[in-house]
């Protein structure tokens, strides 16, 4: 039952990314619009795959390290594909993919970065030491973003600032098949890992007794995670607390079993950045929001709500 009404959720979400829209379309003619089928279409695909990402990375990110709080951006991927972001456009690098490049580039700096931060004596990946290097990294990333910004003009300024709070305009086929292209191998590291992450929930050295090797589970669901946010971020800027939040509503659901978690997680996800980008393009129609604020404003009365359930639990 709670699959269905989930999946109902996700396909009324999409439905309705199609359909909604600041340019009117009669429903008669939606199955053969070229604004539906050229932009609409494309945008909504692409923010459920966007969204449901982050999601699934949260959710992987959050069991490795054993922390509520654990979000795909805390450790230090935004800033790296932030300021990956920012140079291309304050060196008006030109070619449609130029930005998404940068982006990942930035976020595969970032990554690396962190990863070699977070490995102790022997080989041995940290948790702790791995969220204080992608908080560093983060805070030194977003300086430099900050000096570039300031340093730039006002249309360069005004497109910084667009892509640092996400979007989802520049949306086409053809990231729709670069993500979906990228996405099952992650995908299915984490999905592999799924036994592992509930067995690490019980602790590292409960885990080993019961037969998971522990270090090559968090390498590979650190980079698995890292790497789908990368990818993300790359095509749509920076989108926060999808990643956060929505690991925490389907736990409420599902429990901790990761074996459904990682699923119930990434559809939710993807239904919920649909609607964000949904509001975004029609509620100052014909303007249009950073969805990235949307899912804020969505997030943070919905975090705050979780945080008091927890409380008085």
């Amino acid at each position: 039952m709670k699959w269905g009404l989930l999946v109902l959720a996700a396909v009324l979400a999409l439905v309705g990314s199609i359909a909604l829209g600041p340019a009117g379309v009669p429903l008669g003619e939606l199955a053969r619009s070229d604004i539906v089928w050229s932009l609409r279409a494309p945008r909504g695909i692409l923010a459920f795959l966007v969204g449901g990402s982050l999601a699934a990375a949260g959710t992987g990110l959050q069991a490795l390290v054993r922390n509520p709080l654990a979000d795909p951006f805390l450790l230090g991927l935004s800033g790296g594909a932030g300021l990956g972001a920012v140079a291309a456009i304050a060196l008006d690098l030109s070619g449609p993919w130029m930005l998404p490049v940068a982006a990942f580039a930035g976020a595969l700096l970032a990554l690396g970065l962190v990863y070699r931060m977070g490995l102790v004596a022997g080989g041995v990946l940290d948790p702790r030491i791995l969220l204080l290097g992608g908080v560093a990294v983060g805070a030194f990333a977003a300086a430099i973003t900050t000096a570039i910004v300031s340093l730039a003009d006002a249309a360069e300024l005004r497109n910084a600032f667009l892509w640092l709070w996400g979007g989802l305009s520049a949306a086409s086929w053809d990231s729709v098949l670069l993500i979906a292209l990228y996405m099952p191998i992650p995908l299915f590291v984490l999905a592999a890992a799924a036994r592992p992450l509930d067995l690490m929930a019980l602790g590292e050295e409960p885990a080993r007794y019961l037969g998971a090797d522990v270090e090559r589970v968090k390498r590979r669901v650190y980079l698995a995670a890292s790497l789908l946010t990368a990818a993300a971020v790359a095509v749509s800027g920076v989108i926060g607390f999808v990643g956060l939040v929505m690991p925490h509503i389907a736990r409420l659901v599902w429990g901790h079993r990761h074996r459904a978690l990682l699923p119930a997680a990434f559809i939710g996800g993807g239904a919920l950045l649909a609607i964000a980008d949904t509001l975004a393009r029609v509620v100052v129609a014909p303007r249009e929001l950073p969805v990235g604020v949307v899912t804020a404003l969505i997030g943070v009365p919905v975090f705050a709500l979780l945080l008091r359930r927890w409380s008085t639990a």
